[in-house]
Formats: structure tokens, C-alpha cells, sequence
């Protein structure tokens, strides 16, 4: 008789496990009820961006310096979703993969996209062993590319347009438009002036973007006037540490900014910064 009344304990725990799981996940199918998430992540000295379809999918864009990705991904997925559609690695530098091969331990991930550069290093080489270890479709970034992510969600690849294998490392990152409807949010990685000239000279006005991830964490190699003017920001994000050795921002990028009256979000200051877009009007939690 004892063993009959653990046994229904155990019974009626199980139940209340799984409608506890079930309700948590219906809420938050219902808190998306067509929203489009981006969050960038509060990574140090370096880029990490989760991106939400309405529909469920999700996207990271790079994994920041080190494991502490884990930390702030937790913060925005539910505890129980251990999956992750897609992850990107704009380019091979530490301050953009040092995570990823901790993310890709812990979730698992259906593809990997990358802009094919080369790099000798420990963390590329760690990063490229999680890769085969946890049989991952790799894909090669190619301007023309369209991911879709849900209905009226697109990541558009803008570059690389080319084989950039032997190209220094920052000059080889990928970079990507995400629209939803009426609204745009662009993403450069560490992408130099030259790439981003070289993009106003092929989409002009093409660019323009609500949301900009500013380049090189707000480094004055990057954000040309030209481009910071065809894109045309409301917001810009910089993603760089607090007391960086590196001064990030550059006053010169802030005045560029500033000049064309986008309102600047600093990671370092406001930590992990939440967008949320419906496909025509975009808020900042």
C-alpha cells in the first residue's frame, strides 16, 4: 500500500512537470503573437546577437569573447529550449567565435554560417572542432543569399561576394540585412570603410535600416559617413566592454552618428538592449 501511494505521488508530479511545461510554452507562443526579437546581447569587448522570428526560429549572430554567451542567452530563451536554428560567425576573430564553441555544446544547432575565412588560431580551431564533433551543416555566406526565417522575415546577405579565404579577417565579415515587413535592422560584424563604400556603391539607398549594429564595436575604421548616411539609422548599437583598452567608441564615429540623428545605445551602458518590431513600427525595451 505504501509503494501504491509513492507511486501515485510520483504519477500526479509527472502530470503537474508536464502541464507546468506546457503552459510555460504556450506563453511564450503567445507573447511573440507576431513580434520580431532581436537582442543585443551584453557580451564584453565583443558582438552577440539573438534574433527571434515571430514564428519561433531563432539566429545567433556571433558568440561574443567567451562562455559568459551562456549566461545572457539564457536570460532571453525559455530554460527548457535547448536549440538554436542558426548561428552565424561573421568572421573568425576571437572577440566574435570565443563563445561559440560553448554554444555549440549546449544547443543544438541545425546550421552554421560563415564567411569562409581562414584563421590559425586555438579558439578557430576549437570553434571548428565543436563544429565536427556535433555534425553541423556548414554554409558559406554569399551576397544574394536570403534566409528566411518566418513570413515577411528575411536575412539578406550583403557580403562577401567573393572567395575571401586569403582576405584579413575583418574585411571578410558578413554582412546582413534583416527585414520583417516595413522595418530593417543591419548588421556589419567588424566590417571595414572600404566593404562598407563598396556597399553604398552597390545598393545606395538599399540600405537604409532602422536599427544599425555599428561597426568594429564603434572603432573609427569603420562607419564611413557615406554609410552610416545611406542606412540612415534611428538606432545605433554599439556593442563594446566597459573601460575597453581600445577607447570604443571613437568620438569621430559618435559625431557621425550624431550628425545624422541616431540615437546611440552603448551595450557597456545599457547592457543587453531588447528590440521588438510587429513589421511596421519598432520599440526598444
Amino acid at each position: 500500500m505504501q509503494s501504491l501511494k509513492i507511486n501515485i505521488r510520483w504519477y500526479l508530479l509527472a502530470i503537474l512537470l508536464f502541464a507546468n511545461f506546457f503552459i510555460w510554452n504556450a506563453i511564450f507562443i503567445e507573447t511573440r503573437n507576431g513580434i520580431l526579437t532581436v537582442v543585443f546581447l551584453d557580451a564584453g569587448q565583443g558582438d552577440a546577437i539573438f534574433i527571434e522570428a515571430p514564428n519561433g526560429n531563432q539566429v545567433l549572430i556571433d558568440g561574443g569573447p567567451n562562455k559568459s554567451v551562456l549566461r545572457q542567452l539564457s536570460k532571453v530563451m525559455p530554460f527548457y529550449d535547448r536549440s538554436i536554428d542558426i548561428v552565424i560567425a561573421t568572421h573568425p576573430d576571437k572577440d566574435h567565435i570565443g563563445g561559440l564553441p560553448d554554444v555549440l555544446q549546449r544547443y543544438t544547432v541545425d546550421f552554421i554560417l560563415e564567411s569562409g575565412a581562414k584563421n590559425d588560431t586555438g579558439i578557430s580551431r576549437a570553434f571548428e572542432s565543436a563544429i565536427l564533433q556535433n555534425k553541423i551543416k556548414r554554409i558559406f555566406a554569399k551576397r544574394g543569399m536570403a534566409i528566411t526565417l518566418g513570413d515577411d522575415v528575411f536575412l539578406n546577405i550583403l557580403f562577401p561576394d567573393r572567395d575571401v579565404s586569403e582576405v584579413e579577417s575583418n574585411t571578410t565579415s558578413i554582412v546582413a540585412q534583416l527585414v520583417y515587413k516595413n522595418t530593417e535592422f543591419m548588421f556589419t560584424g567588424d566590417s571595414p570603410k572600404t566593404i562598407e563604400e563598396y556597399l553604398v556603391f552597390l545598393d545606395g539607398e538599399k540600405l537604409r535600416s532602422d536599427v544599425l549594429k555599428v561597426g568594429h564595436h564603434g572603432s573609427k575604421t569603420s562607419s564611413s559617413e557615406s554609410f552610416v548616411g545611406y542606412v540612415s539609422p534611428e538606432y545605433a548599437i554599439i556593442s563594446a566592454g566597459a573601460d575597453n583598452s581600445y577607447g570604443h567608441p571613437h568620438k569621430e564615429v559618435v559625431e557621425i552618428l550624431n550628425q545624422f540623428g541616431s540615437a546611440i545605445l552603448n551595450t557597456k551602458d545599457n547592457g543587453a538592449i531588447i528590440f521588438k518590431s510587429d513589421g511596421e513600427n519598432i520599440v526598444v525595451k
